[in-house]
């Protein structure tokens, strides 16, 4: 047991540099910047909306769509490299299995492409 642990001791000292370096990166920006927002850093961006707003009011379906396709091709490639390690153990049965699965995904993809659910108005 204490040999198995010894091989993960490299990755909890890369992520404790790493938090160290992203902490240390935060507090230098809240000690050395200014911290006086102006206007155009307070202004709405990517969905176009008011930020403190009414919680009623309609939002557009596209950004719905829009993150339902990123998740979709998010988890083909989730998928894709489990695959492309066990390639060799999976053979040709596993070969054609994922052709097949990203034929399906490309298929739904020019559907989509097709609707027009990728153009932007």
């Amino acid at each position: 047991m204490d040999a198995l642990l010894r091989e993960y001791l490299p990755i909890l000292m890369f992520l404790g540099i790493a938090a160290g370096i992203a902490a240390a990166a935060v507090g230098a920006s809240l000690v050395l910047a200014r911290q006086r927002p102006d206007p155009e850093k307070l202004s709405p961006y990517e969905c176009g909306f008011e930020a403190f707003d009414d919680a009623r009011r309609k939002f557009d379906v596209r950004f719905y769509l829009v993150a339902i396709i990123f998740i979709i091709f998010d988890l083909e490639i989730a998928f894709l490299f489990p695959w492309a390690i066990t390639l060799k153990e999976t053979g040709v049965l596993g070969f054609w299995s994922m052709v097949l699965f990203l034929g399906v995904l490309t298929v739904g993809f020019v559907y989509e492409w097709k609707k027009g659910a990728l153009d932007w108005e």
